[in-house]
């Protein structure tokens, strides 16, 4: 399999105090099937779709008390000099690179506006097998409440271009603040940033939201809820498809989205 080019999103893992629990929660609501867990890696048990790798959940590390949430992988080519890139550019570092046996290497960083993100440097784990399909990665966006941080940090660790999106004629995008990262041109969008405006509540940190193709967001969302998870936002219908943004009942967030009920005009980027 083709590797991931650098910057491009190449994985997902979480941490959950209830793996079981979320096994059951994601094989209902997303279709996944596990292998076994990895007792040489902490219980690291890999999702697939179709037979294909799409994500990962483990437990947490002995003694660590971190909330659950999902964790999006950069792809690069050389873990150590992206972590470099990172620090010197505003970033921090919340994991040094660290090799995991022949599968690759990991760092966790942080960007100065406070979302948190994995970069993966493939040994053997290329990363995901399937992307853009039910059950699998779809896109993600860095939701900030300072955007000017993101932007000026992630072209300077990635080969990112953007393209900002014109606001145009539609009421429901007036004041939105969004932006999109290619690769290798526009033709290749990779990530998208929003602005947090005040219906997130304050004590919402930056976050990156992942989104997961499903062939029915509403039927997910009613699969989530349940579940006991909780529905956020959506479900709303858009360009790009029908979403809805959701979180676990461990309090993983995530967005589902059906790409094949797509509803009104692509936005136009400057």
């Amino acid at each position: 399999m083709a590797e991931f080019p650098e910057g491009a999103p190449c994985w997902v893992d979480a941490m959950f105090s209830d793996v079981e629990g979320a096994k059951t929660f994601y094989g209902d609501v997303l279709g996944w099937t596990f292998g076994e867990a990895s007792s040489e890696y902490g219980n690291y048990t890999r999702a697939y779709s179709g037979g294909k790798a799409v994500a990962a959940v483990v437990p947490p590390m002995p003694g660590a008390d971190a909330p659950s949430q999902w964790c999006l992988y950069f792809a690069s080519a050389d873990a150590a000099a992206t972590a470099e890139k990172i620090k010197s550019v505003g970033g921090e570092l919340l994991m040094e690179p660290m090799q995991v046996g022949t599968f690759g290497t990991m760092a966790i960083a942080k960007e100065p506006s406070g979302a948190v993100f994995g970069v993966w440097q493939p040994g053997e784990h290329k990363g995901f097998e399937k992307t853009g399909e039910n059950g699998a990665y779809a896109w993600a966006e860095v939701f900030t409440r300072d955007p000017d941080k993101a932007d000026g940090f992630l072209p300077k660790v990635f080969p990112y271009e953007s393209q900002q999106m014109e606001a145009g004629d539609d009421p429901e995008m007036a004041g939105m603040d969004f932006k999109v990262f290619s690769l290798g041109g526009r033709e290749n969008p990779v990530l998208g940033r929003m602005k947090m405006g005040d219906e997130f509540p304050p004590e919402i940190p930056s976050y990156i939201q992942i989104y997961f193709g499903v062939p029915d967001c509403d039927e997910a969302v009613e699969k989530t809820k349940a579940h006991g998870g909780k529905l956020h936002f959506g479900p709303m219908d858009s360009p790009f498809g029908r979403f809805a943004a959701v979180t676990d009942p461990q309090g993983a967030a995530f967005a589902v989205i059906d790409m094949s009920k797509t509803v009104g005009e692509m936005p136009k980027f400057a």
